[in-house]
C-alpha cells in the first residue's frame, strides 16, 4: 500500500510540474489577446458586467470648432465633451472567419465617436463618426480586410499599423498609429516612464505637421462660400500633437491628450481656423481605464508567473514524498556474534583467594 501511495503521488507531481511549464508557454500566448467575449457597459443606472468596456471620454475647454446648422456655417467657442464607445463584432468576425475572409486572430470593431458641446451651447452640427475595422487580437495592428468603412459602409478605408490599442507586452520603442484625418500612419515616439494611478506606463508622442486633407468638393464650396466669398479654390490643412500613455502589460489607452487644428486655406485671403482643441481624457476615464489594465495585469501575471510557481512547488513536493515512499525499508539487522575477547560476566563476588563466596540457600524457599 505504501508503494502504491507514492507511485500516485510521483504521477501527480509530474503532472503539476507539466502543468507548471504548460501555463506560461501555452496558456499565456492565449489569454494575451483580445477576447471575443466583450461587450460595451450599459447605462451607468444600470448593473455593469464584469470586464465590459467603458467608454472613453475627453474634454476640451475653450475650442473653437466648426458648427453647420439652421443658423449656417460657422466657427464657435465652447466647451466640448468626445466620447469613443467600441462595439466589438464577434458574430461577424466568426462569419467572416468561417468564409475565409478573415484570419483567425483577428477581431472586427464598430467604433462610434460622438462630439458634443458642454458649455450649454447648441449641440447639433458637431460632429458625430463611426467606423469599422478588424484588429489582431495580440499586436493590436489593423488586419487587412475588405470589410472596414468610415463614417458609412459606403466610405472605404485602409487601416494599418496602431488605431485604438497597443499591443500586449508594450516596449520602449517607436510604434507608428493610424490618423483618420490624413489616411496614413505616422511614427509614435516613446518619451518616457510614468506612473498614472498608481500604474508604469510608457508615454508616447505623435507629431502630425501641416497636412492637406481630402475634403468632399461641395463641401468645400460651402466653406469656401462661407469664410472666403471671392475665393476660387482652396484647401483644408490639419495637423496634430497626440500623446498617449499605454500599460505596457495589457497595451491599453490609460491616458489620451489630442491637440487637432484644421484650417481652410483659400487661394485668396487669409486661412480660417475650422478646428483647434484640447482633448484629454477626463478623470473618471483615467481612473476607469487604469482599473481596468490593473484587473487584466493581475489575471496574466497569475496565469504566466504566479500560478506556474505555485503549481510547480506542490507538484515537486510531491514528487520528493513519493519517491520518499517508494523506497524499501532496511532489514533489521542480525545480532553480532559473541565476541570471545570480551570480559567474561561476573557471575557472583569472590572471596581474598578468588573462590567464590558461599551462597547461602537456607533462606530460598
Amino acid at each position: 500500500m505504501r508503494r502504491f501511495f507514492g507511485a500516485a503521488l510521483i504521477g501527480l507531481g509530474f503532472l503539476l510540474l507539466v502543468v507548471a511549464v504548460g501555463l506560461p508557454t501555452f496558456v499565456g500566448p492565449a489569454v494575451a489577446k483580445l477576447p471575443y467575449k466583450m461587450v460595451p457597459c450599459p447605462e451607468a443606472s444600470k448593473p455593469q458586467p464584469s470586464g465590459c468596456l467603458k467608454p472613453s471620454v475627453a474634454e476640451a475647454t475653450g475650442a473653437q470648432f466648426l458648427q453647420i446648422n439652421d443658423k449656417g456655417v460657422n466657427v464657435n467657442t465652447g466647451d466640448l465633451r468626445t466620447t469613443i464607445e467600441v462595439e466589438p463584432q464577434a458574430k461577424l468576425t466568426a462569419d467572416q472567419q468561417k468564409a475565409g475572409k478573415l484570419d483567425e486572430d483577428a477581431f472586427i470593431w464598430d467604433v462610434y465617436q460622438t462630439v458634443q458641446r458642454t458649455d450649454g451651447g447648441r449641440l447639433e452640427g458637431v460632429s458625430n463618426s463611426s467606423t469599422e475595422l478588424a484588429l489582431d487580437r495580440k499586436t493590436a495592428n489593423a488586419v487587412a480586410w475588405d470589410g472596414q468603412w468610415i463614417e458609412d459602409k459606403n466610405s472605404s478605408i485602409t487601416y494599418t499599423d496602431l488605431t485604438y490599442k497597443f499591443p500586449f507586452g508594450t516596449e520602449k520603442k517607436d510604434y507608428k498609429i493610424y490618423d483618420t484625418d490624413v489616411r496614413a500612419a505616422s511614427t509614435a515616439k516613446f518619451q518616457a516612464v510614468d506612473t498614472i494611478e498608481g500604474l508604469e506606463v510608457y508615454h508616447f508622442v505623435q507629431q502630425i505637421p501641416d497636412t492637406k486633407v481630402e475634403v468632399d468638393p461641395t463641401s468645400l464650396q460651402v466653406l469656401l462660400a462661407s469664410f472666403a466669398p471671392g475665393a476660387k479654390s482652396g484647401s483644408v490643412t490639419y495637423r496634430t500633437t497626440r500623446e498617449v500613455w499605454v500599460d505596457p502589460v495589457t497595451g491599453a489607452f490609460i491616458k489620451v491628450r489630442e491637440q487637432p487644428h484644421q484650417e481652410l486655406r483659400p487661394d485668396v485671403g487669409s486661412p480660417k481656423v475650422l478646428l483647434d482643441a484640447d482633448f484629454v481624457y477626463t478623470k473618471q476615464t483615467i481612473a476607469n481605464s487604469a482599473q481596468q489594465a490593473k484587473d487584466n495585469g493581475a489575471m496574466l501575471k497569475l496565469v504566466r508567473l504566479y500560478l506556474p510557481i505555485g503549481v510547480g512547488v506542490v507538484g515537486l513536493v510531491l514528487l520528493v514524498i513519493g519517491l520518499g515512499m517508494m523506497r524499501r525499508r532496511k532489514p533489521a539487522a542480525a545480532p553480532a556474534a559473541w565476541d570471545e575477547t570480551l570480559p567474561q560476566a561476573r557471575h557472583g563476588l569472590r572471596d581474598e583467594s578468588g573462590e567464590p563466596f558461599a551462597r547461602d540457600t537456607s533462606q530460598i524457599p
